[in-house]
């Protein structure tokens, strides 16, 4: 099934939220949080991630997860990665609890397709230091793709990860996870990079965005992806083609925030201050736009 029917498959199925002109949306896609070994991609991040979620949280945003936040292809089992990765996750969870975290599943974690799976890796989690079990994620869903529906426009924002119709991290999934777990992620801790990886093979990425923007010209929506970890804020006169980036870039993190009716593409990242001191400084790096430039 290629790219066009696997969307229009998502859109079809996807989660429905309403949404008004105080409604307040942080977008990150592709955090890879692992196990804090080598191979860790988000490790060097987590800090800069952690400021920034608790600068969403108490902006009042809610955060949508657009896809592979946990790296569930070279680890087998999530109590590792939430280990390795203990205080985002509080902050995860406080979120979840004010309803302001909703989660999408990518490619690098199709198992939360599973509720089954999801309510026993993520439901409670074993304390070590207290000796007790505590709530994590009760009742946590993941979907596939969520539509943004404005209650005033009545205009809709498709978000979902992006990787619909790529055959090799679609419906060949749970091979190219055996091969990744097994053989690239050996690889990857001595530098070698995967050729299944849209982000690291630029001509199969340029194929992936062409099918986003056809798309999104056949059905007329706009459209909020990862996958690809390319930021992406569309120029004027261009198809509204977001991308949140990711969070796994060697010194920053990027993602696109919707705020008082516009939206951004924003950076954060370590940069000295006026007296040479490292400080982890939000920057917009394009917008904010009215949403109503972008509507279809």
């Amino acid at each position: 099934m290629d790219t066009m029917k696997r969307l229009t498959k998502a859109y079809e199925s996807a989660f429905c939220m309403p949404f008004n002109s105080k409604s307040k949306f942080i977008f990150f896609s592709d955090v890879h949080r692992g196990d804090n070994s080598f191979s860790d991609e988000f490790a060097h991040n987590q800090n800069t991630y952690l400021h920034a979620l608790s600068y969403y949280f108490r902006q009042g945003f809610t955060y949508i997860e657009v896809g592979d936040g946990d790296e569930l292809w070279e680890h087998s089992d999530f109590k590792h990665v939430r280990s390795a990765h203990d205080d985002v996750y509080l902050m995860l969870r406080e979120f979840h609890d004010l309803n302001r975290f909703y989660p999408l599943y990518g490619n690098h974690n199709m198992e939360f397709k599973d509720p089954e799976y999801v309510k026993s890796s993520l439901d409670s989690y074993y304390d070590e230091y207290l000796e007790e079990t505590n709530s994590l994620f009760s009742e946590i869903v993941f979907h596939e793709a969520i539509r943004l529906q404005h209650e005033e426009h009545q205009k809709e924002i498709f978000v979902v990860h992006g990787h619909q119709g790529d055959f090799i991290n679609d419906q060949a999934w749970k091979f190219t996870k055996f091969i990744n777990r097994h053989l690239w992620h050996y690889f990857h801790v001595v530098g070698f990079t995967n050729p299944a990886s849209p982000s690291k093979n630029l001509q199969k990425r340029h194929k992936i965005e062409k099918n986003y923007t056809k798309w999104i010209r056949e059905h007329q929506k706009m459209l909020i992806v990862g996958h690809t970890h390319r930021p992406k804020f569309p120029r004027s006169g261009e198809e509204p083609y977001f991308n949140t980036g990711a969070c796994v870039y060697p010194r920053n993190i990027t993602g696109i925030e919707i705020e008082d009716d516009s939206i951004s593409l924003i950076d954060w990242r370590l940069r000295p201050d006026e007296d040479g001191r490292l400080c982890i400084i939000r920057k917009v790096v394009k917008g904010p736009e009215p949403l109503s430039d972008h509507w279809r």
